[in-house]
This record gives structure tokens, sequence and C-alpha cells, in this order.
């Protein structure tokens, strides 16, 4: 199949809370959709205001599929996680075209927030 949107996307408005009222808690997804018959392999780089930014974060998305990466459970390849409190934004790579959209659930208040949007394609 086709595989559609581009290889390169820019979130800018990313922060992982650490406070959550109830269940589920506050998280982030970055949701990839691979419509080729081509495996995705994505690279996310984050970047801050007040540190060095990380590229060590890596993820996959199978051929025909979908994959949320939940950014409260990814990894750094050295296993560290997102650092929480935080604004920062990501830049994701993918070796083939992805459509990729952000969503942030905020369980900050005991009145759920759930925010998405589409990641910003770079040609």
């Amino acid at each position: 199949m086709k595989a559609y949107g581009k290889k390169t996307w820019l979130i800018p408005d990313t922060f992982l809370s650490s406070i959550s009222k109830h269940d589920p808690p506050s998280h982030e997804s970055v949701c990839v959709l691979n419509t080729s018959d081509i495996d995705a392999k994505i690279k996310l780089t984050l970047f801050f205001e007040d540190r060095e930014k990380r590229d060590d974060f890596e993820s996959f998305c199978g051929a025909g599929k979908t994959h949320h990466i939940r950014l409260d459970k990814i990894r750094s390849t050295s296993g560290e996680p997102i650092p929480r409190d935080i604004p920062y934004a990501i830049l994701l790579e993918s070796n083939i075209e992805v459509v990729v959209q952000y969503s942030r659930l905020d369980t900050s208040a005991v009145e759920m927030a759930l925010m998405t949007t589409l990641g910003y394609p770079v040609d």
C-alpha cells in the first residue's frame, strides 16, 4: 500500500505532568500511522528550554499499523524516562512516510482535560 504522510514531524508543545488526581494517569502520546508495507523506524529528539537536547529515544511502527508511543512509558536507549514537569518539544524522524498526531491527557485536576493535534509535517 502507498505510504502517506511525511518522514519528519515537529511537535512544539509537550509537557509530562507528574500530577494525577485519578486514573488514568496524566500522560502524552505520539500516535503514528504507517499505511505502507514497510516497517517504520522512529527516532525522537527532545528539545528543552534549560538543558541540552536528547536524541536517544527510539520507537517502531509496523507496516500497515498504528502505534501509540506513550511518552510516560518510553525509555531512552540507556533506560532513562522523559523528565516530568519540564516543557519540551519533539522532532520525530522516520525512515518512511508516516502520519503523526499528538495527544495530552491531563488528570492533574478532578476534571480531566484532553488535547490533541496533528504534528507539523516538514518537507
